[in-house]
């Protein structure tokens, strides 16, 4: 993105519409000199976002330390690196994205798309990394134009060694292949990067609900299996519901987003977070070991919190 390597350009997300440029220049400039600042207005119901670019590379990553998570306006920014000028411009929502986990430290952009090259054409790939650290998160994204493609790659990579580890790869958006259940069309897509910052990085439990018939241990752990290792399933056949703890965040992110809106014995499912509650120190198992058979009834099937 730039010149020596290392970004100065930051996204800004989750903006109120009364946001302004000036507005922004006049936060960001009082952590370090900024070059510019492009305010994104789309004609949907997405909120706005800007990319601020900045003059040094330590002011900027100053900047993201500092304003992500800040209220603007009454509004909770989302502050990371921007990405390359050539994908802010290239429209791939409609491409086919395939995820890909259990990544090695070292491995790097570069790598998983020179690793899927030979499926087919690829239009972005990435590694997603820390934003504090600039370290790899463990996982990332390979979009191509094509859906064939992508399954092939999705099939012929998953367990394929990379850097020392078998990897891990899935739909990285609610785009299953064809012969799975119909889908809903009416159902708002989920994307990855929104998921999963919407909940504590410790939270690693997803809801599950709308099963109004055939609930079992047995179905949600082949529904949820392929997404991470699981911990811990809780089921409520009678409420139609049930509750699958992941042992990482990102892997029970990557489930809300590929499971949300499918077909699941004849039933559309709606998938999210678990409800967190601050002071529940307590980890799974210790939560539910004090909790009657019926306790989700108490909480009319809708409050929970475990993290």
């Amino acid at each position: 993105m730039e010149d020596d390597g290392q970004p100065r350009t930051l996204y800004v997300g989750n903006l109120s519409r009364d946001v302004t440029e000036v507005l922004i220049l006049q936060l960001f400039s009082q952590i370090g000199p900024c070059k510019s600042c492009k305010m994104i207005t789309e004609h949907t119901s997405n909120d706005p976002y800007c990319f601020v670019e900045f003059y040094e590379h330590r002011d900027a990553a100053a900047a993201l330390a500092a304003m992500n998570g800040r209220k603007i306006l009454g509004k909770e920014v989302k502050v990371n690196w921007a990405t390359t000028p050539s994908s802010q411009k290239k429209d791939t929502s409609n491409h086919f994205h395939v995820f890909v986990g259990d990544l090695s430290p070292e491995i790097t952009t570069e790598d998983i798309k020179s690793a899927f090259a030979p499926f087919g054409k690829i239009s972005d790939a990435r590694v997603v990394k820390d934003m504090a650290t600039g370290k790899s998160k463990g996982y990332g994204f390979v979009s191509f134009y094509n859906k064939l493609d992508a399954e092939n790659a999705i099939v012929h990579m998953g367990g394929q060694w990379l850097g020392g580890r078998q990897i891990r790869t899935n739909w990285a958006t609610r785009k299953p292949p064809a012969p799975k259940s119909t889908q809903e069309n009416n159902t708002k897509q989920l994307r990855f990067e929104d998921v999963v910052n919407q909940s504590s990085p410790k939270n690693c439990t997803v809801y599950c609900g709308g099963i109004a018939s055939g609930l079992t241990d047995q179905l949600m752990r082949q529904t949820f299996s392929p997404f991470g290792q699981i911990m811990e399933i809780r089921v409520f056949p009678e409420k139609g519901y049930s509750f699958v703890r992941f042992s990482t965040h990102e892997s029970a992110a990557h489930a809300i987003v590929s499971v949300n809106g499918t077909t699941i014995e004849g039933h559309v499912v709606k998938c999210y977070w678990g409800k967190e509650s601050p002071d529940m120190t307590k980890n799974f198992q210790q939560l539910c070991s004090s909790c009657s058979s019926n306790w989700a009834s108490d909480f009319g099937g809708i409050s929970v919190f475990w993290i």
